[in-house]
């Protein structure tokens, strides 16, 4: 077996939370052109990336799921029905995400509850329940952030929450690791989605970004695609725990 071996996905079956744009969408569309099947989940609709994955020959289905109600019962469904559909779950991308922005003082009770309910919680329960099914080799990938390191600034529920998807990415690693089961994170960057419109807009706050980026531009979500492929394959067998940050160099700065 060639090391290019270990990089491909075919047979296997991911599912990919948020997949109908961003930063999920150019994930799944990675997994896809690895060779896997993607099951999309989100809000929405999301015939950009069914066009987009079936064009190259693989499978992809949608169901959907808002995270922010879903239940864990909810979310023991999808896994069930994704195993079902498809007849096995290799590799689960949780990467939809949420994000509120308000000063300290001003941050509401609501806002902190939404953001931890999609970024923590259904991250937690949709990767229980994938674990069941999930078989040996089975690889859990979470999205972490830069504020998985850092504090910011008016997003006090986002940064908790992403602080805590990488705490949880250890803990989940630690009791999968004996089951033949890797969970690791991506952190991407200051990355081209509609989450970071409002700071891109603000020429003061994008030309501070861009000057602390050695790369020297934002991220785009197609950056993503090789790191999510090499934690859904083979060549990631012995990388667990980790979380991999994809930001152009700005932790480095």
């Amino acid at each position: 077996m060639g090391v290019l071996d270990l990089f491909d996905l075919s047979g296997k079956v991911a599912l990919v939370t948020g997949s109908n744009r961003g930063l999920g969408q150019a994930m799944a569309l990675g997994l896809a052109e690895a060779g896997a099947s993607v099951i999309g989940t989100g809000v929405g609709d999301d015939a950009e990336t069914a066009r987009a994955i079936q064009a190259l020959g693989r499978t992809y289905g949608y169901h959907a799921l808002d995270l922010l109600k879903a239940t864990p019962s909810d979310l023991q469904a999808l896994v069930a029905a994704v195993a079902q559909q498809m007849g096995r779950l290799d590799i689960v991308v949780n990467n939809a995400g949420m994000i509120r922005r308000a000063p300290l003082m001003a941050f509401t009770e609501a806002d902190w509850d939404d953001v931890m309910a999609v970024n923590l919680k259904a991250m937690f329960f949709l990767s229980q329940a994938a674990a069941g099914v999930l078989p040996t080799g089975g690889k859990i990938i979470n999205v972490a952030s830069m504020l998985s390191y850092q504090g910011g600034v008016f997003v006090p529920s986002y940064t908790a929450s992403k602080h805590g998807v990488m705490g949880i990415t250890r803990a989940m690693a630690n009791e999968l690791a004996p089951r033949g089961i890797n969970v690791n994170a991506i952190a991407p960057g200051y990355m081209t989605t509609d989450n970071t419109e409002a700071i891109r807009a603000d020429v003061d706050r994008n030309a501070s970004i861009l000057a602390r980026i050695p790369y020297g531009r934002w991220g785009t979500p197609d950056d993503l695609k090789g790191a999510a492929v090499f934690l859904a394959s083979r060549a990631s067998d012995y990388l667990n725990g980790t979380i991999i940050p994809v930001d152009g160099g700005w932790l480095a700065r």
